[in-house]
């Protein structure tokens, strides 16, 4: 998986990932092997284990309904504990296959639960005592308050938010390979993810106006539309009320001074005209005060922001509350290692739009990114659905008997 890209098919790749996850979980019996350590003392043995939760929950969002919750019961399930998974009530069915796909291999009854609901839902998930651990992903406002509602009844929580991700394109990039890449990592499942790119932040002028002249020639290609067309790049947003919002943000670049390049706020889409779609949107001249730039999109629209110099962008991205990915286009090695080694982003990619980690290692951001000291699925999904035991023992010998101990046995 080294190099891994994107995939042209969203939603094969939804399920690639999250089948990653299903394998790096079959490995539970490396996983959960605990740690030995023999005569820490006169005759004493120590050593760790690690023991289940007993019943853990995932609250999922509606943008990748299979891969998602596949970040989380596999793991969960492996380590000993029983699942309760609430999935989006915007897009549930995939959820409630998987579940029934479980039951028919043979997974014990309650082992795997699915309840659908909204914010009810929810909250009696976070204040059951029952329940000793939470998983979420979705936006900041709500992983917030959940981490807070689950903390406050005592129970673990790590709770992904939401994202601004940045690329920084410098001068000496290779500026068709970082277009080709933008055109996917921005455009790609509509921008509703996560680890879209919406910023690119180009070093000097030169490259700047190289980027958005490429960038606008490219766009004219994009093709947005209905699902069942395959030759569309992405579909339509969730709701209407969200292609709204989205189409605000652009709207507000706009009125605060930004140049829209290539404007996606009225598709045209033959035979769905009343969809909720939105156009691959390219913005010129974005700033860091402008309320497009603080706050996710999550949507088809990409912005420009113009730095002088690495350290410039790379200070704009540090500001930002969200520090969930980032990446850098560039040829020069020294410039890239410095990048990776000091900018305060939880996942980077060199070269790489989308760095999502394979199974092996584990997803998660920074800052307001993420909430909690565990990310998800990898080797810290294994230590977040576990509990660690350390058990001291020490066997006498036969007709020997100890004397008072009036230190720690391990300290003689």
């Amino acid at each position: 998986m080294a190099g891994w890209q994107p995939c042209s098919t969203p939603w094969w790749c939804e399920l690639q990932r999250g089948i990653e996850n299903v394998e790096y979980a079959c490995g539970a019996p490396e996983l959960l092997k605990g740690e030995h350590s023999k005569n820490v003392g006169p005759n004493i043995d120590s050593w760790s284990e690690f023991q289940p939760l007993g019943v853990v929950a995932g609250i999922t969002p509606f943008n990748f309904p299979a891969m998602v919750p596949l970040w989380m019961f596999p793991m969960a399930i492996v380590c000993g504990n029983c699942f309760i998974l609430k999935p989006s009530e915007r897009d549930p069915s995939s959820t409630l296959f998987i579940a029934q796909l479980l039951q028919e291999a043979g997974l014990p009854n309650g082992v795997m639960n699915v309840v659908n609901g909204d914010k009810v839902a929810v909250d009696t998930l976070l204040n059951d005592e029952r329940i000793q651990a939470v998983s979420f992903v979705g936006s900041t406002p709500i992983a917030e308050y959940i981490y807070k509602t689950a903390n406050a009844n005592g129970k673990r929580c790590q709770a992904l938010g939401g994202a601004k991700n940045h690329a920084i394109v410098m001068p000496d990039a290779d500026m068709d390979n970082a277009v080709n890449q933008l055109l996917g990592a921005a455009f790609g499942s509509s921008g509703e993810r996560c680890m879209a790119l919406s910023v690119a932040v180009a070093v000097g002028d030169a490259a700047a106006d190289a980027l958005v002249e490429k960038m606008q020639a490219a766009m004219q290609s994009l093709k947005v539309g209905a699902y069942s067309e395959k030759s569309n790049d992405f579909g339509p947003v969730i709701t209407r009320a969200h292609q709204q919002k989205v189409v605000g943000y652009i709207d507000s670049a706009e009125a605060q001074g930004a140049k829209i390049v290539v404007d996606g706020r009225n598709p045209k889409v033959a035979g769905f005209e009343n969809g909720f779609f939105v156009g691959g949107t390219l913005i010129d001249n974005v700033s860091p005060e402008m309320v497009s730039y603080k706050e996710e999109i999550f949507g088809p629209v990409l912005q420009v922001v113009r730095v002088n110099s690495m350290q410039e962008a790379m200070d704009l991205i540090d500001a930002h509350e969200y520090g969930n990915g980032t990446c850098i286009f560039t040829r020069d090695g020294e410039a890239a290692r410095y990048f990776s080694d000091n900018i305060k982003v939880g996942m980077v990619g060199i070269n790489v739009p989308l760095p999502v980690p394979v199974a092996y290692h584990s997803f998660g951001g920074w800052k307001r990114s993420l909430f909690g000291d565990l990310h998800a699925y990898g080797p810290d999904g294994v230590r977040f659905y576990t509990k660690r035991k350390t058990v001291t023992q020490r066997w006498p010998s036969a007709g020997v008997r100890e004397g008072a101990e009036f230190s720690m046995p391990t300290m003689k």
